[in-house]
């Protein structure tokens, strides 16, 4: 492996991590119930709470994010879950919910879509369900759901918990969690956190907990009861990734260097707006454009058609030529799109010059 020029790594996910985050994760170890655990996990309370705008305790996992998409389901769903499914993260959490036990409805849209309140509404209707899930910001086609709107439809029924994938929207947009009363919302530390692999954090309402605690097979490790009464007590539930944790308390002390959690968001929306006005520009005039809609497009993560007749797979080799990493389509979209990660540590600068390079290559 060789050195590489930071900001040049523009996958959506994982995402380039900063070295003097890098740095962090070479303190020495400590004992994982010992009183400079309980100091760490303090110190980063409350800027977690700012990051998933919460009053409630946030929890630590040393897990793919996936890990907590199992927890949502098996601590919130008792028989059948609703799944909202605009990607292959919705399909995933379809999936899991299905290999626990449940009876899964589907409500899906076509690749780029958003499921929209009226739809939700109509679904809701029809369909009993404890539980629905969805995908804030789908990774996999840089659509970015109506939350807000999303959110007091699925409230309308006392009895229906809110399980949100906000991978790739936490810390790269607003997630407003007490104010939509989300009942569980989960994150990885790969993503818009810039972290290496391997943590995932989340949020569970009073209710989710309550739901959890009567649920007989929730599991062991992934057990939310056992996590929030580990964190009440500033305590890991089991040995954590000590060295991850040391990089996320340096990362969130860089968030409020840099002026808080709200001028991070910021930062993100002006990198999807510089990809917006080029492809409104130069790149819709070589044939790129847009797979979701205007108004539900990914702060985090830009997913654009490739010029027709052109594979998207050449220009995400064209780039990897010159030093630079973009992702390809997922899955069925391969040929056809590519990804832009414009998350985490990235600068405006940075996305104008991939875009420059995108239009080399094209040309």
């Amino acid at each position: 492996m060789t050195d590489m020029e930071f900001g040049r790594f523009l996958l959506p996910g994982p995402t380039e991590v900063h070295p003097d985050v890098l740095r962090a994760m070479l303190r020495p170890m400590v004992g994982h119930r010992s009183t400079a655990m309980v100091k760490l996990l303090a110190a980063m309370e409350e800027p977690l709470r700012q990051v998933f705008r919460t009053q409630r305790r946030v929890i630590i996992g040393t897990c793919a994010a996936t890990g907590f998409m199992e927890l949502a389901v098996r601590c919130g769903v008792r028989q059948r879950m609703l799944a909202l499914v605009g990607g292959a993260f919705g399909q995933r959490f379809a999936a899991i919910a299905e290999a626990c036990g449940h009876d899964v409805v589907r409500l899906e849209v076509p690749l780029g879509g958003t499921i929209e309140a009226d739809m939700l509404h109509d679904a809701l209707e029809r369909t009993d369900v404890d539980a629905v899930s969805m995908v804030h910001s789908e990774t996999s086609t840089g659509a970015l759901a109506p939350l807000s709107e999303l959110a007091p439809v699925v409230h309308e029924r006392e009895d229906v918990l809110l399980l949100v994938d906000a991978v790739t929207s936490v810390a790269g947009s607003p997630v407003d969690t007490d104010a939509l009363a989300l009942d569980f919302v989960f994150t990885g530390s790969q993503k818009a956190l810039a972290l290496p692999p391997g943590l995932a954090l989340g949020v569970a309402s009073e209710r989710m907990v309550e739901r959890a605690r009567r649920l007989p097979l929730r599991g062991a490790y992934l057990d939310l009861v056992a996590y929030e009464e580990s964190f009440a007590e500033r305590q890991p539930t089991n040995t954590p990734a000590v060295s991850l944790f040391y990089a996320l308390a340096e990362q969130l002390h860089r968030i409020e260097m840099e002026g808080g959690i709200a001028a991070r968001w910021a930062r993100h929306e002006a990198m999807r707006q510089a990809v917006e006005q080029w492809v409104a520009g130069p790149g819709g005039a070589l044939g790129f454009q847009f797979l979701p809609r205007e108004g539900r497009r990914s702060w985090t993560v830009s997913c654009l058609r490739a010029p027709e007749g052109r594979n998207a797979r050449d220009f995400v080799q064209a780039l990897r030529g010159q030093g630079w990493t973009i992702g390809s389509g997922y899955a069925s979209l391969k040929p056809t799109t590519l990804r832009i990660g414009h998350m985490g540590d990235h600068s405006v600068e940075s996305v104008h010059e991939v875009l420059g390079r995108l239009e080399e290559a094209a040309r």
